[in-house]
């Protein structure tokens, strides 16, 4: 067991999948669920992923030995804000966040010197949010990156990577720039991609047909991003804006690419590039 009291701010799907693995992992004497949705709330008790429920500042943070920030990220500074003062001694502060170089400027100035943060954002997920799609194995195998800042003493550091060994991820550590530059490209530009897509084909009606009725698994599968939290996608893209909007910029290079090679009808070329986009996916495993 590594903690008596653990805290998770937010029960969607990222929250109350870590509630539930701690749970049920028995990582954690209780496991408390904080969130402004009582419904989500509710659910989460029924479904088993915590312990006990509450809407309380005081509540959440009383005897909490870690607080988990799983709140969409624009949200993260005022949770905790209401939260920091009824935290005891030594508490760790950690967040799931898909930012991090914006998590950490916003959250080290509200970290008192008697608390410790680490950064940290699992890479896993599904388009299905809230607690309905929450999984206690969701982390299994995953990875997980750990971003250090000056407020993440080294007993802390290890706390949050252990619990997550624990659970059956695979922890590194990165910068919290490198970390944005990367998941802006692996993570937040498919996102877009997917999203503009079925704005692309859902808008289009022809001859009173709308396009999107006539899609099979590719448009599904290319299409499936679309369907996750617009609220949580709207920070991370307002929260890592400069490093999206490069992403965006080398994805359109990309498409100009394959038009003027369309526009052309230049056969060899257009062939060349389905292969060599073929051959760069099969390093996703």
């Amino acid at each position: 067991m590594l903690f008596e009291r653990a805290t998770i701010c937010g029960v969607g799907l990222i929250g109350g999948s870590l509630a539930g693995a701690l749970r049920n992992l028995e990582l954690a004497r209780e496991v408390v669920g904080f969130d402004r949705s009582l419904s989500h709330l509710r659910f989460a008790l029924k479904k088993g992923l915590i312990d006990k429920a509450t809407r309380s500042c005081k509540e959440a943070a009383r005897r909490a030995d870690i607080v988990v920030l799983a709140t969409p990220v624009l949200a993260m500074p005022s949770v905790l804000s209401s939260l920091v003062e009824h935290l005891p001694q030594g508490a760790v502060v950690t967040d799931v966040g898909s930012v991090k170089a914006w998590v950490v400027r916003a959250l080290e100035p509200v970290v008192q010197p008697r608390l410790s943060f680490v950064p940290a954002h699992p890479l896993a997920g599904k388009e299905i949010f809230g607690p309905q799609g929450a999984e206690p194995k969701l982390f299994q195998g995953a990875r997980v990156v750990i971003t250090p800042c000056a407020s993440s003493h080294e007993p802390a550091l290890a706390l949050v990577e252990t619990m997550w060994r624990r659970i059956g991820a695979k922890v590194e550590r990165m910068k919290p720039e490198s970390h944005d530059e990367l998941l802006a490209r692996a993570s937040h530009l498919p996102q877009l991609v997917a999203s503009a897509l079925a704005l692309s084909v859902g808008r289009r009606t022809i001859d009173g047909r709308r396009a999107m009725t006539y899609g099979a698994g590719g448009l599904r599968d290319t299409t499936r991003l679309a369907l996750s939290e617009s609220t949580m996608w709207r920070d991370i893209c307002l929260a890592n804006q400069k490093a999206i909007l490069a992403a965006l910029d080398e994805y359109q290079e990309a498409l100009r690419e394959f038009r003027l090679t369309i526009e052309r009808s230049d056969e060899g070329r257009l062939e060349k590039l389905f292969e060599e986009s073929r051959k760069l996916r099969s390093l996703l495993k």
